[in-house]
């Protein structure tokens, strides 16, 4: 099943993709749909309106999570890049709902900012409450695709990550969510900066991949319905390249994960 959060005249709306429809579900968003714990079967049972899937206007994925957390060092690729030793825990760090965009949004480079980079991403979405369970994998309501877009020169002002990783409407997230059964656990992931194609991987090269990922925030703090995880990006960033390359104004950025979904944004300075 693949779901999506879309902006219809006054309002937003959940709805499930069928091909060339998509049918209303009865919930302003993925996330609201998602704290109802019968979410799948209503979703699946909905027949509400109607829109043309190949026009829609899509908001953020989960526009409210209460948490976004991501993964840095994740890809063994990308660590062997940057001359860093395979870690033994996941690297984490925090992210909000600000900085959230949908899959065709403008990203907003802020021109306080001077080296904007890409990270393609395999975004999961949590779709029952977790917390220290053995069970991982039953909480992932899905997956999606996230590009983690980060102002370098600020991400690297101190040892703490935040202030690079969370300026205001940056985060491609969606366009849709796509429920496990419909989709595998390695899938090829790339992003490319005015069609150059800059990061090609595979997420089967997760270091910590998403049952592990659960497991181990779950066990520092409840994940509830709606929070979204940020996995990590492969090789391939800006800041590595030689000489490095940075995002400017009017680059379209493409970010696709095979059978999951793109995300395709036009930068813009602010």
């Amino acid at each position: 099943m693949r779901l999506a959060t879309v902006r219809l005249t006054d309002r937003t709306a959940a709805v499930r993709i069928d091909g060339d429809s998509a049918v209303e579900v009865g919930a302003a968003d993925v996330g609201a749909l998602l704290r109802d714990e019968d979410w799948r079967r209503r979703a699946a049972a909905a027949e509400g309106p109607r829109h043309d899937s190949r026009t829609l206007d899509y908001a953020p994925l989960v526009p409210h999570p209460s948490k976004i957390i991501c993964v840095g060092l994740n890809y063994r690729a990308h660590i062997l890049e940057v001359g860093l030793p395979i870690p033994e825990y996941p690297t984490l760090f925090a992210k909000f709902a600000p900085a959230l965009i949908g899959a065709f949004d403008d990203i907003e480079l802020s021109s306080d900012a001077a080296q904007w980079d890409w990270e393609a991403e395999l975004g999961l979405v949590i779709g029952k409450t977790v917390y220290r369970s053995g069970e991982p994998d039953a909480a992932i309501a899905g997956y999606t695709v996230v590009n983690d877009v980060s102002a370098r020169d600020w991400q690297q002002r101190t040892s703490e990550w935040l202030q690079g990783k969370t300026f205001a409407r940056t985060t491609p997230i969606g366009p849709q969510l796509v429920t496990p059964d419909e989709t595998g656990t390695s899938n090829p992931i790339s992003c490319a900066v005015g069609g150059e194609l800059m990061q090609k991987a595979d997420t089967g090269d997760l270091v910590f991949g998403p049952a592990a990922l659960v497991a181990y925030i779950s066990t520092i703090l409840p994940l509830e319905p709606g929070d979204v995880i940020v996995t990590g990006t492969p090789g391939g960033v800006g800041l590595a390249r030689k000489p490095q390359r940075f995002l400017a104004d009017g680059d379209e950025v493409v970010t696709r994960i095979d059978g999951i979904g793109e995300c395709r944004n036009t930068c813009r300075l602010t």
